[in-house]
Formats: C-alpha cells, sequence, structure tokens
C-alpha cells in the first residue's frame, strides 16, 4: 500500500476524498487483518467519528469493505474493516469517465447556446431566456449584452483533451 501512497496523483486524489485525518488513518492503517472502527481510533489516535466518516467514504468508492458480526448475548453488529486500496487506479479511471462525460455535456451546451450577460449583476442567460425577458436581467432589470463563451469553451476543450489523453482515449 505505501507504495501506491507514494503516488503524488493517487494522494492528490485520496486528499479531496478524504481530507487529512483521512490520509493519516491511511498511512497507520494495519496492513493485515480486519479491524473495527474502534479499534483503528484508538490504534491510530484519530477521532472516532473521522474514522467512521472515512472508512464509509473509502466503501463507497469501494476502496474499503466490511464484515459484519453479530454479538449475540448483546444484539450489537460490530463491523470489521479492510482496505482494498488495490483498486484504486480502476476507480479513479471511472471517476475521469464521469468527469469527461459531464464536461463533453458542458460543452456541448455551450457550442449550442447564445448567451447574454448582466454586466451589472454577472448573470447569464441562454438567447432563449434573455428573449422571454425583452433582454432585461431578471435580477436587476438592466440591458442585458451578447456574452463571448469562447474563452470557456477554450478551457473546457483543453480540459476534454487532457482527460482524454490520461485516459488513452485521444
Amino acid at each position: 500500500m505505501d507504495e501506491v501512497l507514494e503516488n503524488t496523483a493517487v494522494r492528490a486524489y485520496l486528499l479531496r476524498l478524504i481530507g487529512e485525518e483521512g490520509m493519516a488513518l491511511l498511512e497507520k492503517f494495519p496492513e493485515e487483518g480486519e479491524w473495527s472502527d474502534e479499534q483503528l481510533a484508538a490504534q491510530t489516535g484519530i477521532n472516532l467519528n473521522s474514522v467512521r466518516h472515512t472508512l464509509y467514504t473509502l466503501y463507497e468508492k469501494r476502496l474499503a469493505e466490511y464484515r459484519r458480526i453479530k454479538n449475540n448475548e448483546t444484539g450489537w453488529l460490530t463491523y470489521l474493516w479492510h482496505l482494498r486500496i488495490d483498486s484504486i487506479y480502476e476507480v479513479i479511471r471511472e471517476d475521469l469517465e464521469d468527469i469527461l462525460e459531464k464536461l463533453k455535456a458542458r460543452e456541448k451546451f455551450e457550442e449550442e447556446n447564445d448567451f447574454y450577460i448582466c454586466k451589472s449583476c454577472g448573470v447569464i442567460v441562454t438567447f432563449n431566456q434573455a428573449f422571454d425577458v425583452s433582454f432585461i436581467c431578471p435580477a436587476c432589470e438592466l440591458q442585458m449584452e451578447h456574452y463571448d463563451n469562447e474563452m470557456l469553451l477554450r478551457a473546457l476543450k483543453k480540459r476534454i483533451g487532457e482527460i482524454q489523453e490520461t485516459l488513452g482515449h485521444a
């Protein structure tokens, strides 16, 4: 796991996902076995709520798994956790694919629409929305002007290209 955490891109991804305390938990997480959240909190010195939040966030991304056991005397459930950091590259790929899909949809929207802006309050609307309000800003009632979105489109195209190259789609 250490070699995975040494990758700067992986570290940056995980830091955004689970924060500093989450990273501290990953770095101190025992290599072998299954551990309850209480055991992990005691062993690492990290707040129990932070441990739980990190584990559930990792679970949502399939980077942690648990096994549930029931105490027959009390009926309480205990969750025993282990990490699945080995699938981090697949998880990052899936997230990048989702981002790429959203960026392409935004690019299409920006290409297919003409925009108008209120120079006073910054409201930006499509031509149809501006037409419906007679090109008068719905927020401050001043005249709207044409908005050139070319810079935004260039930035979207650049980012899409970078992600496609990273994913091997280019």
